[in-house]
């Protein structure tokens, strides 16, 4: 797909990855329905895309709330003029151990709030956006590309129970897209990043950062630049459906 004046929707815009992608597109011309909770954070992604001659519409809205992403799809098709591309990025974060336990007595456990909104954003807010997407734009009859944001912990993350769980699910649903869209011209791929450097990190002690790239074999984080080049290459690349790349520095291997 030529991105030129091209309309893609990019969600979790307003920081990290998502800001990463938003300039990646916009560099290359699209023009850009951008969503988050956060407006502030979405108007300086916006700002920092528009400097490219591209329109950026910005929608504060939830992505796990049904009726808050149905009206923001058709803002943007009402007001960019059409829809060819979704990045599904939003997610959150609400690590704990399953069981902790300490001389025999239970010290924590993941409580079923930090289970369901990981789950809520990170996979039910996924296969929201991306079924209200695809169904405008089989009614527009251009096709389209979705992409949805995995992560190296979809095979599994000590702590992390729900976000793997939810990261492992959009890899699934990638397919199961792929599959069910690709009659109408609809193209479904994933990105599952390793550990990237992120907003999240930066209040991270050096000496734990150490810890988390002792096991990558490129010894460094990602930057967010080289994660959104990788979702540059699935909306340009027109036989790309399916499947998940893994942008991790090796980490998997």
């Amino acid at each position: 797909m030529d991105l030129k004046n091209k309309v893609i929707v990019i969600t979790g815009a307003g920081r990290g990855i998502g800001r990463a992608v938003a300039n990646h597109v916009a560099t290359a011309g699209s023009h850009l329905g951008l969503i988050d909770v956060n407006d502030a954070d979405l108007q300086e992604t916006a700002a920092s895309c528009r400097t490219h001659g591209v329109k950026a519409l910005t929608i504060v809205a939830n992505v796990a709330d049904e009726t808050q992403v149905s009206a923001a799809m058709d803002r943007v098709v009402a007001e960019l003029g059409g829809l060819d591309g979704l990045i599904n990025n939003a997610g959150i974060l609400r690590d704990a151990l399953l069981i902790k336990a300490k001389d025999g007595a239970i010290v924590s456990k993941m409580t079923l709030d930090q289970w369901r909104a990981v789950i809520d954003v990170n996979l039910t807010g996924v296969f929201l956006c991306a079924r209200e997407a695809a169904e405008r734009m089989i009614k527009l009859g251009n096709g389209g590309v979705i992409v949805n944001i995995s992560s190296v912990a979809r095979a599994g993350n000590a702590g992390q129970s729900n976000y793997s769980a939810a990261k492992a699910g959009t890899a699934a649903m990638t397919v199961v897209w792929a599959r069910e869209l690709a009659r109408y011209g609809i193209r479904v791929g994933a990105v599952a990043p390793g550990v990237a450097r992120t907003a999240i990190l930066s209040d991270m002690r050096p000496e734990m950062l150490e810890k988390i790239m002792a096991p990558i074999p490129l010894q460094r984080l990602a930057e967010p630049a080289e994660i959104a080049h990788a979702v540059g290459f699935i909306l340009e690349n027109d036989y790309f459906t399916g499947r998940v790349l893994e942008i991790d520095g090796g980490l998997r291997l």
